[in-house]
């Protein structure tokens, strides 16, 4: 067979016909860059809200977490007692375990003194949980009372603090409570908080006066050099009250992402959001491959009266399909860039786009239009030489 001749011929026609109408050919690259754009967005928006979930997880120096198995996230934990974490010392294989306390509270903005919610980090700055050279630098100045650390790359609403360090503006509030900002660090922002501070579990205390250090939000754990993860996992799940799940560094990670993929509504937006962008792009190409057979209709009846068969038909319709998702895609890419550093710029969250997410998209472009092209070959039946002449 000749595989030239058996692609060449029909992809021509298809091209050829695609340009006779130049305003149906726009029209249609148009369609396809409105899907490959919505597509690349839902995306690159749920692949920044799985890195902003994790990234205070990523940051977290530990081999095994205690949470409380009603905790939906670290964002929303629920607290158990202390008294679980230091059960699990009596375990020969666990060098170190910590406490950390997490809360929500609104910080002062030091110029316009309006208040907006962060993320409070508290633990014992002598456990340097944080994997973070500029926490670590100052875990010595955290042990100070009603001294914090500030995200620097928390939203812009919270004021120019590092600008404003420099003028020796330093004090603010956090929950009504006067602190002192003693130095920057970097995290980043989630969906969950515009902000992050880290503080002391006995600051920490003191800005949240109903909180007390018996009741915890998660335990971070060191076990001893080549200590078998898993088997010491398996152990304290024993052990530990059946209320209290022990995760892997990955499975806390897994968890974080579970939690906005599965449980909070806006994963499911995103993911429907996808699905729509696919359902649009395949209405405007298929009414364009259907319009463009309808049309042609008399022309595909002389071919077939002179001798083409239908699998020459077929491939025309695909190789339209194929045309369409290429010139559709490369617009939709290039314009998804630019509204890629948009949305970081506004968002203060990474969006990169990756290799992967490219071909992802361009695949998922592609099956589009087949599927487009797949439902529109049904109307190659209606071009039959007996009822055209």
């Amino acid at each position: 067979m000749n595989w030239a001749g058996w692609l060449y011929f029909p992809a021509r026609l298809a091209w050829r016909q695609l340009v006779f109408d130049r305003t149906k050919l726009v029209a249609a690259i148009c369609g396809v860059l409105f899907a490959c754009v919505l597509v690349f967005m839902q995306l690159g928006f749920k692949d920044t809200l799985y890195a902003s979930a994790a990234s205070a997880p990523l940051k977290l120096d530990g081999d095994l977490f205690l949470m409380h198995k009603q905790s939906e996230a670290m964002w929303r934990p629920i607290q158990f007692k202390r008294s679980e974490l230091m059960r699990a010392l009596g375990n020969p294989a666990i060098a170190e375990a910590y406490p950390l306390y997490l809360g929500l509270a609104p910080l002062k903005n030091i110029q316009t003194q309006t208040k907006r919610t962060l993320m409070v980090y508290g633990f014992d700055p002598d456990s340097l949980l944080f994997n973070v050279p500029a926490i670590r630098n100052k875990y010595t100045e955290l042990r100070l009372k009603d001294t914090i650390l500030f995200d620097e790359y928390s939203r812009p609403e919270f004021g120019p603090v590092r600008q404003l360090l420099e003028m020796g503006q330093n004090v603010t509030e956090i929950n009504d409570y006067k602190v002192t900002i003693i130095g920057l660090f970097q995290l980043g922002v989630s969906f969950a908080a515009d902000g992050n501070v880290i503080t002391s579990d006995l600051n920490f205390m003191r800005i949240f006066p109903r909180r007390n250090l018996e009741n915890i939000d998660m335990g971070v754990i060191r076990l001893n050099p080549e200590t078998s993860v898993e088997s010491v996992q398996a152990e304290l799940k024993s052990h530990l009250n059946a209320f209290v799940n022990v995760f892997t560094y990955e499975e806390l990670l897994r968890h974080e992402k579970d939690y906005w993929a599965n449980t909070a509504p806006i994963g499911f937006i995103f993911g429907f959001g996808t699905v729509m962008g696919w359902v649009v792009g395949l209405v405007i190409v298929y009414q364009i491959l259907f319009t463009d057979i309808t049309n042609h209709r008399n022309e595909f009846a002389t071919l077939k009266a002179m001798g083409y068969e239908q699998g020459y038909f077929i491939r025309v319709v695909f190789a339209s399909a194929s045309f369409l998702a290429v010139l559709g895609f490369i617009p939709g890419y290039l314009l998804s860039l630019g509204l890629y550093n948009l949305a970081e710029s506004q968002m203060y969250m990474p969006m990169p786009m990756l290799i992967s997410k490219i071909i992802t998209v361009f695949m998922f472009i592609l099956s589009m239009c087949f599927m487009a092209g797949l439902l529109a070959i049904r109307k190659l039946k209606d071009a039959n030489p007996a009822d055209m002449f």
